[in-house]
């Protein structure tokens, strides 16, 4: 029996309260006002005063106004006619498709149980070397991208949509500027990868409160894909839309703040996200590839710093890369050893001597004499910039790694790189190893 109640206590901003029983979190209700219905999310439970956010908005809103609650929580379509379709941060569509209101599964729900999950045991290539070789994406990672607003991550997550050996791609997109929405439907149509990817996009012109609502209906609709056997490739971008979105709320809700705005409970809210990354043993997977902005490239700044001890790792995108220094992937080392025997120990190498490199620089900007081996630094260092760490760079792992020892023998002889001299007798260029003799 559905609830209906005619008082609306207060109205705070698009927050609204009202008194009722028996209502538990995170149910729906339907405003009913002069402009019409509008869907209200409870998110909060004071004994019997109930705390709603109200998806478009409360302007209209009246104190007089019908509240009737559904009795279920926020739920979105399953089935296969998902794939190719675009839709907003309420699973209503964007594309001007049909609805789809079959098959109705609940968001939002607790992630995997521990014991349920396998560990990871596969790689996931994206064709782009500073991750396929430096930093490798596994199946099943979280992994965020810190990055600055103004850098390419948007396009840096369409390649990736583009190229990454998956089933499909789920993109959920906070606070999107149009123009960046576009961008993705367009490059991934182009690409021909639109036929595997859904699309669940919150635009900054949209009610923020849907913004909320975007990574649990891309993470539920990716667990039900999964558990069907698919390996699944959330991208979301940007979780600090996300979690402003929260910050807002909460100043709404009058709620104590903690560091710089944000609510006490931030970790656990990004948590929540993050922790529906999964192996499912005899299924599918889910692998998160999520977006970070950092204020003024501050990594100690609420956001990234509660997402750096939830998620495996991150991506530091700067100057247009993926810098090798501050970018980790914890969990390569369970799937390099089994890609080439040369995997692991290239790519040390090749960071030992970029390391190098910017030591060199940083000796040339001050002024001091170079010597000879300062002079093959600087042109190793300006070979791996192009040749790696471009984004444009789109070559296979193997390719990668061949191309690693082609720019290590353009600059090095092979007793100057450090690696073992059994690995440097099997996949030295032969061209070039007959020169230097």
């Amino acid at each position: 029996m559905r609830k209906v109640y005619s008082k609306i206590d207060e109205i705070a901003g698009n927050v609204i309260t009202v008194t009722a029983s028996d209502i538990r979190y995170g149910e729906l209700a339907v405003v009913s006002s002069a402009h019409g219905d509008s869907l209200a999310e409870v998110i909060r439970l004071m004994e019997d005063k109930v705390v709603l956010q109200v998806y478009s908005g409360s302007r209209g809103v009246s104190t007089g106004d019908e509240v009737r609650f559904l009795g279920h929580p926020m739920r979105v379509s399953f089935s296969d006619d998902l794939l190719g379709r675009v839709f907003d941060g309420g699973g209503n569509p964007r594309d001007k498709g049909p609805d789809l209101t079959e098959n109705l599964i609940e968001i939002g729900g607790p992630s995997v149980n521990p014991a349920k999950r396998i560990i990871p045991r596969n790689m996931i290539r994206t064709g782009i070397p500073m991750i396929d070789l430096f930093n490798t994406l596994v199946e099943s990672q979280k992994l965020p991208v810190f990055s600055v607003s103004g850098e390419p991550y948007n396009p840096l997550l369409a390649r990736i949509a583009m190229q990454a050996e998956v089933d499909m791609i789920i993109l959920g997109g906070c606070g999107l500027k149009y123009d960046d929405y576009l961008y993705f439907r367009d490059a991934l149509e182009e690409g021909g990868a639109m036929s595997r990817a859904i699309f669940f996009v919150h635009t900054a012109a949209d009610p923020i409160v849907e913004a909320l609502l975007v990574p649990d209906i891309s993470l539920a609709v990716a667990e039900r894909f999964a558990l069907k056997g698919r390996r699944v490739l959330v991208l979301l971008t940007d979780m600090t839309n996300f979690s402003d979105a929260l910050k807002e709320i909460a100043i709404t809700m009058e709620q104590v703040p903690s560091n710089r705005g944000y609510p006490g409970d931030l970790y656990s809210q990004l948590a929540a996200r993050y922790e529906k990354a999964v192996d499912f043993e005899g299924a599918g997977s889910i692998t998160i590839l999520a977006v970070t902005t950092m204020p003024g490239d501050d990594v100690t700044h609420p956001v990234p710093d509660n997402t750096g001890y939830i998620t495996e790792g991150q991506f530091y995108l700067r100057n247009g890369r993926i810098e090798p220094f501050g970018s980790l992937s914890r969990l390569k080392q369970l799937v390099n050893k089994d890609t080439r025997d040369d995997h692991r120990s290239l790519m040390d190498g090749m960071i030992k001597l970029y390391a190098a490199y910017l030591e060199s620089m940083e000796k040339k900007a001050m002024g001091f004499r170079m010597s000879d081996w300062d002079q093959k630094l600087l042109k190793y260092g300006d070979i791996f910039e192009r040749e790696m760490m471009d984004l444009s760079v789109n070559i296979p792992l193997e390719g990668a790694l061949d191309k690693g020892w082609e720019i290590l023998a353009e600059c090095f002889t092979p007793e100057e790189t450090g690696l073992r001299s059994e690995l440097t007798k099997t996949f030295w260029p032969k061209a070039q190893a007959q020169i230097q003799k």
